[in-house]
């Protein structure tokens, strides 16, 4: 009968638009949830079989809800270095605190589109709402190991509690010193040009490396050699270099290096010209790599005049420094900053992509799971590949519009009402119907 079809398909869509109210009003209560996707209904005609032109019968309406996950509401910057958002289509990889509270080395990944991280009495970086965040621990001298990208095998909950205090031992010097090319003739007194090195050794100490330049004398003219010894105090005083330096004395080179060679019984290594580096062993056998100029260069070791001039001594490390912050930049690497000026890479986070983001199971607290309908996920550096750059001090605000979804409320209220008189006439008429009898 198709008055009572018209009396379902009324209630069919007093049930599809309670179902679009329902995700307005999430919409609405979520307009200031910091990375909430809005959830949008859509309605769809069901037809039923065996309708024709003499006989019509109501399909009425069904309602679907889709999350849209693709949407990415603005960025606003904040005051905290590890609330982060992602300028692109990746997600940040999170755990639950119950999961690492566990310790049992399950850890379900989960993903979220932005989140204010901040140590927790560990010092794993997590949301209030009780999510950890994952990255790849990065290896003592700051690099990524290569890992897996298909995987969660390799993520662990970033901590930052592990490097409270740390060293930054010097691994490189850069020599810029002009030894007097009136030193290496004939007649003169010989006498050696020292000087000392700082370095910072592994465990933060201030040692020492001892350069003595001796002038080659010769019986007549000059030589332009010198014999360039080094000693690591740290060592007791042990040599770990000994070179044999000649420079040029023609015309528009004059003053440059020749040629560097190992003296008889040479510790270190040998010298290379291309880069102009010698490497001697320092503190137990620790390479350290000494700039001292490529051949025919300006820079570096040069002979000119009559002085002994150290116009440039450089290196990089530092003592021990005590943890001041960490940031994450745009590629993802959380770096420890210390009070002595140095930083260190701590982890790298990856962002993660599936081919459909919409087809993600949403969890409570701006958290999403992997399904099937999105398809498996991958690892991608921040910055490379489709996911675009991770951003620091930044917070991706709701992708809810308040004017758009009030305007859909009004209009779903209109609706509503609509089928509800739809409901109310096929009452009638039934009504009708049973008065024929009296």
């Amino acid at each position: 009968m198709t008055i009572s079809s018209s009396l379902n398909a009324g209630v069919a869509g007093l049930n599809a638009n309670a179902a679009r109210l329902s995700s307005i009003s999430d919409n609405i209560a979520n307009s200031a949830t910091f990375g909430y996707k809005r959830a949008r209904s859509d309605f769809h005609s069901v037809v039923v079989a065996g309708n024709s032109q003499a006989v019509y019968s109501a399909g009425g309406v069904r309602a679907t809800t889709t999350r849209l996950i693709d949407e990415r509401g603005p960025l606003i910057s904040t005051s905290n270095p590890t609330d982060l958002a992602v300028n692109g289509r990746g997600m940040l990889p999170v755990t639950s605190a119950v999961a690492v509270d566990n310790d049992n080395g399950n850890l379900p990944l989960m993903l979220m589109t932005t989140g204010s991280f901040r140590p927790d009495a560990d010092g794993s970086l997590r949301t209030d709402s009780g999510m950890v965040l994952l990255g790849w621990p990065a290896e003592p001298d700051g690099t990524i190991p290569p890992l897996p990208r298909d995987t969660v095998a390799g993520l662990r909950p970033v901590n930052i509690k592990v490097n409270q205090f740390a060293s930054n031992p010097t691994t490189e010097v850069r020599l810029g010193i002009n030894l007097p090319a009136t030193a290496t003739a004939a007649g003169t007194d010989g006498y050696a040009r020292e000087m000392s090195v700082e370095y910072f050794g592994n465990l933060g100490t201030s040692e020492t490396l001892g350069m003595t330049f001796s002038p080659v004398v010769p019986a007549t003219g000059a030589s332009n050699t010198w014999v360039l010894d080094i000693r690591d105090h740290a060592s007791g005083g042990t040599l770990v270099g000994s070179y044999e330096l000649v420079f040029d004395s023609g015309p528009g080179t004059g003053g440059t290096l020749v040629s560097v060679n190992g003296a008889p019984g040479n510790p270190g290594d040998a010298y290379d010209p291309a880069s102009g580096v010698l490497t001697v062993p320092v503190e137990g056998g620790r390479p350290m790599r000494i700039d001292i100029g490529p051949p025919g260069g300006r820079f570096g070791l040069t002979q000119v005049a009559d002085r002994f001039e150290p116009v440039m001594i450089s290196k990089n490390g530092a003592p021990v420094g005590n943890l001041v912050t960490v940031d994450v930049d745009a590629n993802g690497f959380v770096r420890a900053l210390y009070d002595a000026g140095f930083t260190r890479t701590l982890f790298q986070i990856p962002l993660v992509d599936v081919p459909n983001p919409n087809g993600l199971i949403a969890l409570s607290n701006q958290a999403y799971r992997v399904s099937v309908q999105s398809g498996p996920f991958f690892l991608w550096n921040a910055g490379d590949g489709p996911t675009g750059a991770m951003v620091g001090y930044a917070r991706e605000e709701s992708a809810t519009d308040v004017a758009a979804e009030l305007t859909q409320m009004i209009q779903t209220q209109r609706a509503y009402s609509s089928n509800a008189k739809v409901i109310q006439t096929a009452d009638e008429m039934l009504q009708e119907t049973t008065n024929i009898k009296r």
